[in-house]
């Protein structure tokens, strides 16, 4: 019976890579190079040619020095309240890309946030490897979000998408196209998620500031106790340094339209 499991398993990875439709469902982790001298980074040309077919994007205007912050919520870890706080205080606008743990385990913190003037973006309900499972459950992953976010929040209404564990294909960017979604990735990240591995506030702030650049999508997440503690002086000292912060609904690519949605105070 081993055996028979055995040579069944290698014929499973023998078999061609599947395509639905026109779209390969190849899985692709997102990765770039890393910026640096606030040059914006680059993801390669394959990368910028599959984004651009699919609407997505990972970075802004180079002529621009306008940032983009996002935050991936998974599940809370007693810092969200404060990462909202400076938020207010400097009047900057974020999206907070949720699953579905974190909208029903903290539906007061998610109301908080679009309350306050922020996007709740989707995240999957389960955060799995989209390309891992069936396009019924895709559409099922993103749909409870969005349902779950409309039924405790005022936001009625969802566009972005941000795959879980960064992992994706042509496939499971046309469902989510499909579904009415903009794939948004990332162009400054580093190793902040891992609780366990909080070194300081100081930590946190080197790396972004290294890695800032003009049309900055910045990935942080809310678990970390150094990105709470050096939120504000990071904000302070990039508003030193010329940059503005503004909402995904300002970004280059989204339609003049959509302005409307924005508070005021968002805007200036």
């Amino acid at each position: 019976m081993k055996k028979l499991l055995c040579i069944l398993s290698l014929l499973l990875l023998m078999v061609p890579q599947v395509t639905y439709g026109n779209a390969p469902n190849k899985p692709i982790s997102w990765g770039f190079k890393k910026a640096v001298n606030e040059q914006q980074p680059d993801a390669g040309a394959e990368y910028e040619k599959t984004l651009e077919k699919y609407g997505a994007f990972y970075k802004g205007d180079p002529n621009s020095k306008t940032l983009y912050l996002t935050f991936d919520n998974g599940y809370e870890a007693g810092y969200t309240g404060k990462v909202l706080d400076v938020l207010k205080k400097e009047k900057v606008p974020a999206t907070f890309f949720v699953t579905g743990h974190y909208l029903e385990s903290q539906p007061e913190l998610s109301k908080r946030m679009v309350d306050e003037g922020h996007i709740i973006g989707n995240h999957s309900w389960h955060h799995p490897n989209m390309t891992q499972i069936s396009d019924e459950r895709i559409r099922e992953e993103l749909q409870k979000v969005k349902d779950k976010t409309k039924e405790i929040t005022s936001q009625k209404n969802m566009s972005y998408l941000r795959p879980p564990r960064g992992v994706f294909s042509e496939h499971t960017m046309q469902i989510a196209k499909e579904e009415g979604y903009t794939h948004v990735f990332w162009s400054l990240a580093f190793v902040d998620w891992n609780t366990n591995a909080q070194r300081g506030w100081q930590y946190s702030y080197d790396n972004i500031m290294r890695q800032i650049h003009p049309g900055c999508i910045l990935l942080l997440h809310t678990v970390s106790k150094d990105n709470a503690d050096a939120l504000e002086k990071v904000i302070i000292d990039l508003k030193k340094k010329g940059y503005k912060f503004k909402s995904l609904d300002e970004f280059p690519q989204k339609k003049k339209g959509l302005s409307h949605l924005i508070p005021s105070f968002w805007r200036k």
